[in-house]
């Protein structure tokens, strides 16, 4: 893309960051819309993203570009978000870790899939068509977009109340925001940014300059990092289901935090290590969903994921931006600091601390 536009570096890195940048500026409307019409949300976001893709692929230049992938933003968000709500609202506490899970599990195979079928698309095909072929399988979201809308159940008609009335019934719905949910929402945003100061900065830059890692040793480190992310999904998400999500959730950010350090200070076998306790502690990424859930009513949870996906999207800008701005000899630093405040977050949630307030979803 960047060479047949001729875009420059610093073009070319805003058209990247446009997708998550607009991410996080639409979670809290999407919020809006997924709380008092999720099934018209649910309906529209694949269409929206289709033709983000559309738009992309047929742009000229740096403006078309940006504008396209602020669109794709906009209906992954909205997609995601819509996704989430539906299931945190309408899952059974019995299986919701697990039905979690499984929709990461989808997103990571999809991920893995458009990248092998890339590797088998012949080479005399432009970007612009081989990004189609790829994003294709988005025309199936588009099409069973109706069906899952109408899944969804109708939110029951309520007869019109007196002021007085309405204020006691909405002071009866909503729950105080507890120390779990703020600490939920700390976790969110502090795996984001070490998952993107990880993935985006930090392997690459010592796998190249510190072990001198061709493309191909640090694709494999990846790939190390997403198997055993995969082989985890599920086990987790049931392990989850079985024990809550608070405590498998601190389990996983020990991990998490135990890999980052080694990816972070490490020598290279040590490197490889914190790659595959870092996939495993990967498979905590949706249980602070779970805890989320737990912790509010069904008229919060609209807001409460989106709010929740700011703090992730943002995370997921901030990392590799600060670690920029830290440069390649305090590399390190964001990591270390991010793997540190899991560790604490791990071990208080291990302890059960704090405690969860209110009765259980059914």
């Amino acid at each position: 893309m960047g060479a047949s536009a001729g875009l420059s570096d610093r073009q070319l890195g805003v058209v990247a960051s446009a997708y998550g940048f607009a991410r996080m500026v639409v979670a809290v409307p999407v919020g809006y819309l997924v709380t008092r019409y999720l099934r018209g949300t649910l309906l529209t976001a694949p269409a929206v993203l289709a033709v983000g893709i559309l738009l992309l692929s047929l742009a000229q230049g740096f403006e078309g570009f940006v504008a396209a992938r602020v669109v794709m933003g906009v209906g992954q968000s909205a997609a995601m978000i819509g996704g989430l709500t539906a299931l945190l609202r309408y899952s059974t506490s019995v299986r919701l870790s697990s039905a979690l899970n499984a929709l990461e599990l989808s997103a990571i195979l999809g991920m893995l899939g458009g990248v092998t079928l890339l590797g088998f698309l012949p080479r005399s095909f432009g970007w612009e068509l081989a990004f189609r072929v790829v994003c294709a399988p988005v025309l199936i979201g588009v099409v069973l977009a109706p069906l899952v809308s109408r899944s969804v159940p109708r939110p029951p008609r309520v007869a019109a109340l007196t002021p007085i009335e309405a204020a006691a019934s909405r002071s009866h719905k909503s729950r105080p925001l507890t120390m779990l949910a703020v600490l939920t929402f700390v976790t969110g945003g502090c795996v984001a940014v070490l998952y993107s100061t990880v993935e985006q900065f930090l392997i690459p830059l010592r796998g190249a300059r510190e072990f001198g890692l061709d493309r191909v040793g640090i694709s494999r480190l990846f790939t190390l990092m997403q198997v055993c992310d995969i082989l985890t999904l599920v086990p987790a998400g049931v392990l989850a289901d079985r024990l809550g999500p608070a405590r498998v959730l601190g389990a996983v950010v020990l991990t998490m935090a135990a890999g980052g350090s080694l990816i972070a200070l490490g020598t290279l076998p040590m490197l490889a290590l914190g790659c595959a306790l870092f996939g495993l502690g990967m498979a905590g990424w949706m249980l602070p969903l779970g805890v989320l859930r737990a912790e509010s009513t069904p008229e919060q949870i609209g807001w409460r994921t989106a709010v929740y996906r700011v703090g992730a999207d943002g995370g997921m800008f901030l990392g590799p931006f600060v670690s920029g701005l830290l440069g390649a000899e305090r590399a390190g630093v964001l990591p270390v600091v991010m793997a540190v405040a899991l560790a604490v977050i791990g071990s208080l949630l291990i302890a059960g601390w704090p405690r969860r307030a209110g009765p259980r979803w059914p």
